[in-house]
């Protein structure tokens, strides 16, 4: 029911990534090789942002398979200058990490997985040092088998790297949604393995304490934990809602809030929570909590289960940032 619930922010800008890289302004301004990678990859960011547009308002019929394919035939088109841009750039550069690194995250981001996973394993072997290179080699691996590997390139990561939060949230993910293998790699009980990548969440945080969605990541990993760990959720969502930026934010977390202390029988608290939300978008979700909460303060005369099913917890999914 609350699987996908707050509205929050985009990630870090591409910029950032631009920036981390090439190795910042002043060293793309002081190297031409860098000024060539540093124009590719704005063309790369200036592809997507336009790609990603047409998608968003794109009102072709599914059924119209001739439109469709014009549509994606435009979307490849539009993709191939920037393919041809990183190509050159490494034809003309066959030794630079970054590059690799670079065309890698353009071919993960547009689709190409296996690709990817090329350049990376390129980039990590002409510069091992590169904590990026493990972290996309780390990501790939989650995603498409091999989660042990994932586990071991997510610490080299850190290593090499130990004030990165996204790193430290990559690794939480991963561990938090392949618990079996964590089990079996890390020697773990259930708990335990809990326990860890919770405590990844809070190393994220602690280099990261402003970011909206690894609160939110972090605070939605306490809903497969049983029994529930109510005031340590209580206080995770606590801590979302103090940083959150708009209204529409801090509506989302209103209503994680609600639901533990419905979880927790803090009916008065829950509907304290429940009665400052106005936003439309929360209007569904409000309707369910105060039915929740009714069958909750009335048990004996509401023959339906007590706790609303527990949503699909989806922690965002490991990400190439840099």
């Amino acid at each position: 029911m609350l699987g996908v619930l707050l509205i929050v922010s985009p990630g870090r800008a591409a910029s950032n990534v631009v920036e981390q890289l090439t190795g910042g302004p002043s060293k793309v301004a002081a190297d031409p090789t860098e000024r060539e990678l540093h124009a590719v990859m704005l063309a790369d960011d200036a592809a997507q942002e336009e790609v990603g547009r047409w998608l968003s308002t794109n009102t072709i019929p599914r059924t119209n398979a001739l439109a469709q394919a014009e549509f994606n035939r435009r979307i490849v088109e539009r993709y191939s200058g920037v393919q041809q841009g990183y190509e050159q750039f490494l034809r003309n550069h066959p030794n630079h990490a970054r590059g690799y690194l670079a065309y890698g995250s353009f071919l993960n981001d547009t689709g190409n997985e296996e690709a990817a996973k090329t350049q990376y394993e390129n980039a990590r072997q002409l510069d091992p040092q590169n904590p990026a290179g493990w972290n996309n080699l780390a990501n790939y691996y989650g995603e498409n088998g091999g989660v042990t590997k994932a586990f071991e390139y997510y610490a080299q990561a850190i290593k090499l790297k130990p004030d990165e939060p996204v790193y430290y949230q990559n690794f939480a993910t991963t561990v938090y949604l392949f618990r079996k293998d964590a089990r079996d790699y890390f020697h773990l009980d259930e708990p335990q393995v809990f326990d860890k990548a919770l405590g990844l969440y809070r190393q994220a945080l602690r280099f990261a304490p402003d970011d909206l969605v690894l609160a939110t990541d972090y605070a939605e990993s306490f809903y497969a934990i049983k029994p529930l760990r109510t005031n340590d959720a209580l206080v995770a969502w606590t801590n979302a809602l103090q940083i959150a930026h708009t209204d529409l934010e801090r509506q989302g977390v209103e209503l994680h809030l609600a639901r533990v202390k419905i979880m927790a029988g803090q009916f008065c608290q829950a509907q304290a929570h429940l009665d400052t939300l106005t936003h439309a978008d929360y209007a569904d979700l409000k309707q369910q909590l105060q039915l929740s909460l009714a069958r909750h303060k009335n048990p004996a005369t509401n023959a339906e289960p007590e706790v609303p099913p527990s949503p699909a917890v989806t922690p965002i999914s490991p990400t190439n940032r840099q």
